[in-house]
């Protein structure tokens, strides 16, 4: 088997998982259900991944990873650190209500903590993301002097409501565009 149909016969099995979790939740979905929707043997889904379990963690991975290219190419655009922070935020809910299935289905079953090593990492990540916007802010006088820590813990904690609310309360989403102007309207410097 050449590379490239390696990595296409790859990315076909991440697919179909992505497909049979979505429709029959994690607990439902078989390998061999992975298998018939992406149209090999069970034993050629063995080659790629041990069980469900890795593929649900590769799902979790990916798209994390997507999230975070998304932001990074975003922000390289946007030099003003109020746009900057509006953007993250939206592009932050947006995000979580583009892929709202597969997190409602992921959560519901495995929780919250599944992946968590993923995940700390993610949010390590973009703390450092959310930390630099603010620091550039208050550098150039456009955001109040603040505990620049606090004030990140405060923003993703407002996002992260907003992904737990997908979950356990869908009904009652806040409006990405009225939570950016809301966590600006603490951050802006007095003088703007």
């Amino acid at each position: 088997m050449n590379r490239r149909s390696s990595k296409d016969s790859r990315q076909n099995i991440i697919d179909a998982a992505q497909r049979v979790f979505l429709l029959h939740g994690y607990e439902g979905s078989t390998m061999r259900m992975i298998a018939e929707q992406a149209g090999i043997s069970v034993g050629g889904i063995y080659l790629y991944f041990k069980n469900k379990e890795e593929l649900c963690l590769l799902l979790i991975d990916e798209r994390l990873k997507e999230f975070s290219e998304k932001i990074d190419a975003a922000l390289k655009k946007i030099e003003d650190p109020i746009d900057a922070l509006r953007e993250y935020i939206l592009l932050s809910i947006e995000y979580a209500k583009k892929h709202n299935e597969f997190i409602i289905t992921q959560s519901r079953e495995k929780g919250f903590t599944f992946g968590i090593d993923i995940k700390r990492e993610f949010f390590k990540r973009q703390k450092e993301v959310i930390k630099g916007i603010i620091f550039k802010g208050i550098n150039k006088g456009i955001f109040v002097n603040c505990n620049i820590e606090e004030a990140t813990r405060v923003i993703m904690g407002v996002i992260r409501g907003f992904v737990l609310s997908l979950v356990v309360d869908p009904d009652n989403l806040f409006d990405a565009r009225q939570c950016s102007e809301l966590i600006l309207s603490g951050l802006l410097s007095r003088s703007n």
